[in-house]
C-alpha cells in the first residue's frame, strides 16, 4: 500500500491569520468540478478508487492538503482482486487556511486533486514536481 501525504507542494502552507469563509458543501462542488476537468481518457482509466473530502487531516499533519491511500496502478498484479478502494482525501481547513481569495481555493484545489489522482496512477512526487504539480 502506497501513502502519498501531500503539503502544499514543497512550499509550507502559511497560515494567513484568517479563514476564508467556505462552506462544506461549496469546497465539494469545488473538487467535483476539478475530477470533471480530468480528461474523460484518465477517468476512465482510474479504477477502484473513491474521493472523499474532510474538514482537517489528522491531529500529526496538520497541513496536509491531500492523501492518496492505496495501491498505485502501476503497482497492481494478478493479486490485485477483492480489495477495498484505493482512497484519496482533499482536506479543506488547510486549504482554506492557505489562501487569501476563492479564486486561490479554485486553483489549489485543482491542483490537490490532479497531484492525488497521479498518485492513483504511480506518478511519484518528483515527477509531478517537475510536471508542476509538486
Amino acid at each position: 500500500m502506497r501513502v502519498g501525504p501531500c503539503l502544499s507542494y514543497g512550499r509550507p502552507v502559511a497560515d494567513n491569520g484568517r479563514v476564508l469563509e467556505m462552506t462544506r458543501e461549496e469546497f465539494e462542488e469545488l473538487v467535483a468540478e476539478s475530477l470533471d476537468r480530468i480528461p474523460p481518457e484518465l477517468t476512465r482509466l482510474m479504477d477502484n478508487v473513491a474521493v472523499f473530502v474532510e474538514d482537517e487531516p489528522p491531529k500529526e499533519d496538520p497541513e496536509l492538503l491531500g492523501l492518496y491511500e492505496g495501491t498505485p496502478l502501476t503497482d497492481r498484479g494478478e493479486w490485485y482482486a477483492g480489495v477495498l478502494p484505493d482512497r484519496i482525501t482533499i482536506y479543506r481547513g488547510p486549504t482554506l487556511r492557505m489562501c487569501e481569495t476563492r479564486e486561490e481555493v479554485v486553483a489549489e484545489t485543482e491542483v490537490t486533486v490532479v497531484h492525488e489522482i497521479a498518485h492513483h496512477f504511480g506518478i511519484d512526487d518528483a515527477r509531478l514536481h517537475a510536471l508542476g504539480y509538486g
